[in-house]
């Protein structure tokens, strides 16, 4: 029988369960998540639309099409789902300090992991540095940092959170059994994930190399979601938007 979940200590097999914990999770992403908004309120003032992630830019307008437009409206339903998630499974209220250490050594070997993939090959770097300007302004580093950590929490709460459980069910009401509907999903979401980031007015030229890029690396998101959690989903995209988009774009510069 495996420890109990208020056991003193991190055994391995409790680990990987206490990482996926909904309460984890949320602890986890709590900064990154008061970090986005309120750096996009400090810098972006009354223009703060334009520093928001899309993903977010997206969400906040269907809240608004429903008469919803608080500013704090939308972070406060996903620290709400998160909680409400955790009050359901009955789990302990109790987060381990050594978890969210453990989490944050896989969010930082998983990112690590894409960016080496996508250095391999060279064509895939200058693609994915195109719509960032090779040398950096100093004063275009927090915006972009803030958007950065943005798409790291939204494009994972509306890719992963919500579409893949989503897609997952409707292939299950279509027939498929647990695997195929989960693989389905993974594919489904991921390319509508790529898809995201070429729509809109600010969306970049499409490209087919960095749409397949983009699709692997959502699957690559999407099969750490389902194995780790969302926490480190979240924390894995944060962290590599910020490498390729600031230290491997100033290097270039």
């Amino acid at each position: 029988m495996s420890a109990r979940p208020d056991a003193e200590g991190v055994q391995s097999a409790d680990y990987w369960s206490r990482t996926r914990r909904p309460l984890t999770c949320l602890v986890f992403l709590a900064p990154l998540l008061a970090a986005y908004e309120a750096g996009v309120l400090w810098l972006g003032g009354r223009d703060a639309d334009a520093i928001r992630n899309g993903a977010d830019y997206w969400m906040r307008n269907a809240l608004e099409s429903l008469g919803l437009n608080s500013p704090w409206l939308l972070p406060g339903m996903i620290v709400v789902g998160l909680l409400v998630w955790h009050i359901a499974r009955q789990e302990t209220w109790r987060v381990s300090p050594s978890v969210l250490g453990g989490m944050l050594a896989e969010s930082l070997l998983f990112a690590f992991a894409l960016v080496v993939v996508g250095q391999l090959e060279d064509s895939a770097m200058r693609h994915l540095r195109a719509g960032v300007p090779a040398a950096l302004a100093p004063e275009r580093l927090a915006p972009l940092a803030v958007m950065y950590v943005g798409a790291g929490v939204y494009e994972e709460v509306l890719f992963r959170l919500c579409l893949l459980p989503l897609c997952f069910g409707l292939f299950r009401a279509g027939g498929l059994g647990h695997r195929p509907a989960t693989a389905l999903a993974i594919v489904a979401t991921s390319l509508a994930f790529s898809l995201a980031h070429y729509v809109g007015p600010a969306g970049e030229s499409f490209r087919l190399f960095t749409f397949w890029f983009r699709t692997l690396a959502g699957i690559l998101f999407a099969a750490l979601f389902v194995l780790r959690g969302f926490g480190i989903t979240v924390g894995a995209h944060a962290t590599y938007d910020l490498i390729v988009g600031l230290l491997l774009s100033s290097a270039a510069g």
